[in-house]
């Protein structure tokens, strides 16, 4: 699933290829907007607010913000006037937004939605500091996790509802970091800010890029600690790293480096 970074850099892709242009055509290909026309409107914003896109729009004294969520396997690609669509099916073609020097495409996009710009709260309100905006505050992610003491660390930085951008990579990638065994209860974490902070630094760090990497290595195979490296030997310890589901997703973890905690 795109994690916080990659929303963000996709905001940024929308923000280069429409922001400032007035849309000379749009094509939508879900249902509940598929009669929709946004000729005329100008892109005002790019912005992303954890995982969710918002584009905001005006035209005379309206604003209107199209609004959409990547999910798993959405995806937004730019391109110029008349170039070839490449890269994706068309079949999964759920928007496109043209202007006279751009268009962008969006593939297998979820909850697409457009609605008043001052109704966007109605969409994100729910939401957590995000750790890649103004917002950020990593003092209010720890109270809201702090608030149910039974979860797992794991299940919490995962949720939304208290720090908004952390998926599967991020999270095992932080707990590995901090030394947490994954099912660890909240309430037996320690350092809780350590780890909020451990999250955003992540995230932050790859802000900008498309290859995500934790232990700051680009090269290919060398880019996680233990995501996505099951029975592969620690690189701190040598031991095999682990993977398991965890409330309906994966997660990876060194037994020797996140040992789970004793009674």
């Amino acid at each position: 699933m795109p994690e916080g970074d990659t929303v963000w850099n996709t905001a940024r892709v929308l923000e280069r290829a429409l922001t400032g242009d007035v849309l000379t055509g749009s094509d939508f290909r879900v249902p509940r907007l598929a009669t929709t026309d946004l000729t005329g409107w100008t892109v005002a914003e790019s912005a992303s607010r954890g995982k969710h896109l918002l584009l905001r729009l005006t035209r005379d004294e309206q604003t209107m913000t199209l609004h959409s969520h990547l999910r798993m396997d959405g995806a937004w690609r730019a391109y110029a006037p008349g170039e070839r669509w490449t890269g994706r099916p068309a079949y999964l073609i759920r928007v496109v937004l043209s202007t006279k020097r751009s268009v962008a495409v969006g593939y297998h996009l979820h909850e697409v939605t457009l609605i008043p710009t001052a109704d966007e709260e109605s969409l994100v309100g729910h939401l957590g500091p995000d750790l890649l905006g103004a917002d950020w505050d990593p003092d209010e992610a720890v109270r809201r996790i702090a608030a149910k003491p039974d979860a797992s660390i794991a299940e919490a930085l995962l949720d939304q509802r208290n720090l908004a951008g952390v998926g599967n990579l991020y999270k095992a990638e932080t707990l590995f970091l901090r030394g947490l065994w994954p099912w660890t209860p909240v309430s037996e974490v320690k350092d809780l800010t350590g780890t909020v902070k451990m999250a955003q630094k992540l995230v932050a760090s790859n802000r900008g890029r498309w290859t995500q990497t934790t232990t700051g290595s680009l090269r290919k195979g060398q880019t996680s600690y233990v995501y996505g490296r099951r029975a592969q030997p620690c690189r701190r310890c040598g031991t095999a790293i682990q993977k398991a589901e965890q409330d309906d997703r994966v997660t990876y973890w060194c037994p020797r480096c996140q040992p789970e905690p004793k009674p």
